[in-house]
């Protein structure tokens, strides 16, 4: 059975490559692992103004489904992100009403737009975690100073970087939060281990 590894937020930014989207950055809880995931701005608006105890004049649409459930005495246990196909994430929301155990399929963002409300563990699949994450081991967090407009045009990677050369664009994308260019590094690191296997 696949190992069940917990998640935490670690940050929520603007989305580079794709206009009005967000990136969510969600860390291994005692790990170095981290991944990152696209989700619109409705769910990252509600999910910013919760974890900053911002208060709205009316209930937001993760607000009301929490209080329908717990009106009707159904508690959020936890969320489970089972498969990843083609940087879409698939998730589960497993309620519990009475003795009972509900599952709900569910997107990822709506997913943990409620669990943060629910103060519930948010989950990942091991073999899913492993696909795409991006490793922190040994990366320096701190912020990169450089003003926004004097840093370089981001470019995709070119195939014929060596692999130190990548890991170094990997870190440099990671420090300046353009999680989207580091997923893509990362596949392309993964996709040249793979050929030295092959050629092997």
């Amino acid at each position: 059975m696949d190992k069940k590894i917990e998640l935490y937020i670690i940050n929520i930014t603007t989305c580079q490559s794709q206009a009005g989207a967000f990136s969510m950055l969600l860390g291994e809880v005692n790990g170095e692992r981290q991944i990152p995931i696209i989700i619109g701005p409705v769910e990252a608006q509600s999910t910013i103004i919760y974890l900053r105890g911002m208060k709205t004049p009316r209930p937001l649409t993760h607000d009301l489904f929490t209080r329908i459930l717990k009106a009707l005495d159904i508690s959020i246990l936890r969320v489970l992100i089972y498969k990843a196909h083609e940087s879409i994430f698939y998730s589960y929301i497993y309620l519990k009403q009475g003795n009972e155990i509900i599952r709900i399929d569910s997107r990822t963002s709506d997913a943990i737009a409620l669990a943060v409300r629910a103060q519930c563990p948010i989950f990942i699949n091991e073999s899913i975690l492993e696909q795409e994450c991006l490793r922190m081991k040994g990366f320096n967090n701190a912020q990169d100073k450089t003003p926004e407009n004097e840093r370089p045009p981001q470019k995709r990677p070119s195939t014929n970087h060596s692999s130190q050369k990548l890991e170094e664009i990997l870190a440099k994308a990671i420090q300046e939060e353009n999680y989207e260019l580091a997923a893509k590094i990362r596949d392309q690191i993964k996709s040249e281990q793979q050929n030295q296997i092959d050629e092997l």
